[in-house]
């Protein structure tokens, strides 16, 4: 199930606002013992998480099927994407919803009905915890997470059934912008600069991938030459860009890789204002990153 995105913070009664995690949506089925973890594009990422695994492992339940995020904290216990793809802080799995309990599926029933079972079955401990509630009230549930400086919240319909597409029952409410976007090219290094300068970003309109800007802070040395490796293979004459901007230097890339991008804001012609590189999205297709309707 996946959430759409709000424009503005609200306020609706009989939902429920939970905080907003910035890291992989992550599907984790245990049957007795044994447990395997999906990411959304269906990959197992059991031997990437093992510590995950093993929480959910010991969870008294024979079957279970749960839907969360796995993620990493800084020391303000805010989930840094960046944190968690570079291996920086421990990985834990915020639990947010339950689709099978025991063999039964409960797909059905509403929210409300998951997240008692949810409360019943899952512990907190420091990898395995129910993702937090905010405020009662939407508009003080944003002002929260705005304080705390969390990416957003997530606010559901505590009457929903689970459903296996994109709805607007979950509504999500972001603070800090972020978005995933396609790698179309790079520059070349100036100064002292390795491997590459800035990277070209696009995104989807249709067919079409379209210019959003180009990226050229958030790279560590290790990350500026593992990225320059993962795109060798990737070099090609042509632009892939529908409108690609008018830079010299360039290197053209197959639109094959995901960045997420953090950034202030987007500008009424639809480009990246202080965009920052925050790591690559391996669970997220280049067609899913789809461009923004016009402010």
């Amino acid at each position: 199930m996946l959430a759409t995105l709000a424009q503005q913070p609200f306020h609706k009664p009989g939902w429920i606002y939970e905080e907003k995690y910035d890291g992989y949506r992550i599907l984790a089925y245990k049957e007795a013992d044994g447990v395997t973890l999906v990411s959304r594009n269906g990959k197992d990422r059991t031997s990437s998480y093992p510590a995950v695994a093993d929480a959910v492992a010991n969870l008294g339940t024979e079957t279970l099927l749960l839907d969360g995020e796995v993620v990493a904290f800084d020391r303000h216990h805010v989930s840094r994407f960046q944190l968690l793809q570079e291996g920086k802080a421990p990985a834990a799995y915020a639990v947010f919803d339950c689709l099978y309990a025991n063999g039964r599926d409960v797909r059905k029933e509403p929210l409300s009905v998951r997240r008692e079972i949810l409360e019943k079955k899952i512990p907190e401990t420091s990898t395995l915890f129910l993702s937090r509630k905010l405020a009662a009230n939407g508009l003080r549930a944003y002002e929260e997470a705005r304080k705390k400086g969390f990416e957003g919240l997530v606010a559901k319909d505590l009457s929903s059934p689970y459903v296996e597409s994109r709805s607007t029952s979950w509504l999500k409410v972001k603070v800090h912008q972020e978005e995933e976007l396609v790698i179309a090219g790079y520059t070349a290094p100036a100064g002292s600069r390795l491997h590459f300068g800035a990277l070209l970003l696009g995104a989807y309109q249709g067919e079409q991938l379209h210019y959003v800007g180009k990226v050229g802070t958030g790279f560590s040395r290790s990350t500026l030459e593992s990225l320059f490796r993962r795109f060798q293979p990737l070099i090609r004459q042509k632009d892939s860009l529908v409108d690609p901007p008018k830079e010299a230097n360039v290197t053209y890339l197959a639109p094959r890789l995901v960045a997420q991008i953090g950034f202030q804001e987007w500008t009424a012609d639809r480009k990246l204002r202080q965009p920052r590189f925050l790591g690559l999205r391996n669970d997220k297709a280049p067609k899913e990153c789809i461009l923004p309707e016009r402010p």
